[in-house]
């Protein structure tokens, strides 16, 4: 089937992502993790799936998740690592343990978002979005468009900074860390394992003094998350969750039916909350779609046109996407000589609901279009409806739609 038709309206799709975006943002609560606003989003979304682009359901789902948890592990580790600061002129063994076990948080909680400290925090419900439109014949395929309706709570940093700023404390305060486990060690190393005090006239215990320099950014990382204030999240992501729709609107508004490509969309929410959303859904939707070759792109922050990228790695690096899937968009993307590169994200860089996906066994990559050096916009504020960019979203339509079309003229099955 050729949708080129489709393909040529993209920037009426993107005025409608955008328009649909501002009235979200202007009609209902914030959207944090696991919040009312987040349902009410998507409870507006599962509507406008059943009756504006003629899904068979849209099931709305609800998961209990500790949403502060995911960033809850700062004040662990950060506690650990300045009492081990302090306890290096006292017992350098046991700082040595309490900074193993703050990294060991970070690397857990952050580096592969595990579930570690959640019981330390509130339970909230959170909620998920199912929605399939059904193809007129023997379903032979499906393919999944997938966004996050959640937004973030603020970096101040970020906000203040910028991106450089905003790695570059967490940086120091990493280093220092390790500066103060280094000192353990040597210290332990050359006085065996005790509990004795550091000698003021052991030149450690004068390294350790100049160490002092860090503290001050390790206590501002107390205060990299503001939770008082709750983004808008028009890029990050209600961009990613009308990716999906809008493929489906515009195929119902032409009158496109397939005959044997079932479509979907899933919006997951708590997404930075550390992926709970996606992750709940690949619990309760286990083995439900392995009848047929299915595909997920899962869009997050579709804003600069020039960074659309599909990302072949996730979850800091550490995960791969499907390599058909990522290539199938990529394929598009020439087809169409839309600008699009091959990339990951990075390590520090956190993670999509493509990882998720991606753990469970699902097949599925990563669509994003954002500089991963982090935008003022990110996380921050200034991701307001005003600051969308029309030609970034009208890209990765076109690009989505195309790679619809492929798919279901079979290619990569």
């Amino acid at each position: 089937m050729d949708f080129s038709k489709i393909i040529g309206k993209k920037k009426e799709a993107a005025s409608y992502m955008v328009k649909e975006i501002t009235h979200i943002i202007k009609t209902f609560e914030k959207r944090s993790p696991g919040s009312k606003g987040e349902k009410q989003a998507c409870e507006y979304m599962a509507k406008v799936l059943k009756e504006d682009c003629g899904c068979d359901r849209a099931d709305i789902e609800s998961f209990k998740e500790n949403p502060g948890a995911f960033y809850g592990w700062l004040f662990f580790t950060l506690t650990f690592v300045l009492a081990a600061i302090v306890l290096f002129f006292f017992c350098p063994i046991i700082s040595i343990v309490l900074i193993v076990v703050g990294l060991g948080l970070a690397l857990l909680e952050f580096g592969t978002y595990k579930k570690v400290v959640d019981p330390f925090f509130k339970e909230k419900t959170g909620h998920n979005v199912t929605a399939i439109k059904k193809c007129t014949g023997e379903t032979k395929r499906r393919i999944i468009f997938n966004g996050h309706p959640d937004a973030a709570w603020e970096w101040p940093v970020n906000y203040k900074l910028g991106g450089v700023g905003f790695e570059g404390h967490a940086i120091i305060c990493g280093v220092g860390a390790l500066y103060y486990l280094v000192l353990s060690v040597i210290y332990v190393a050359k006085n065996g394992i005790g509990f004795s005090a550091v000698s003021a006239s052991d030149p450690l215990a004068k390294a350790a003094l100049w160490g002092l320099l860090f503290v001050p950014f390790i206590i501002g990382l107390y205060f990299m998350v503001n939770y008082r204030r709750v983004v808008d999240g028009a890029n990050d992501n209600l961009s990613g969750c009308y990716m999906g729709i809008s493929v489906l609107k515009f195929l119902k508004d032409e009158g496109i039916e397939l005959e044997n490509t079932e479509l979907g969309v899933v919006l997951t929410g708590s997404e930075e909350a550390g992926l709970r959303g996606a992750k709940a859904w690949c619990e309760k939707h286990k083995g439900e779609f392995d009848d047929v070759p299915t595909f997920i792109f899962s869009y997050d922050t579709i804003h600069d046109p020039k960074y659309l990228m599909v990302n072949y790695r996730d979850l800091n690096a550490t995960v791969a996407a499907d390599k058909d899937v990522s290539d199938l968009f990529m394929e598009a993307a020439k087809e169409l000589g839309v600008h699009c590169t091959k990339g990951m994200v990075p390590p520090l860089g956190g993670a999509t609901d493509s990882a998720a996906f991606a753990q469970a066994g699902f097949r599925a990559t990563g669509i994003t279009g954002l500089n991963h050096k982090l935008e003022s916009y990110y996380h921050t504020r200034r991701d307001t409806y005003d600051n969308m960019n029309e030609t970034g979203l009208a890209d990765c339509f076109a690009v989505s739609v195309k790679a619809l079309e492929m798919f279901d003229n079979g290619a990569k099955q």
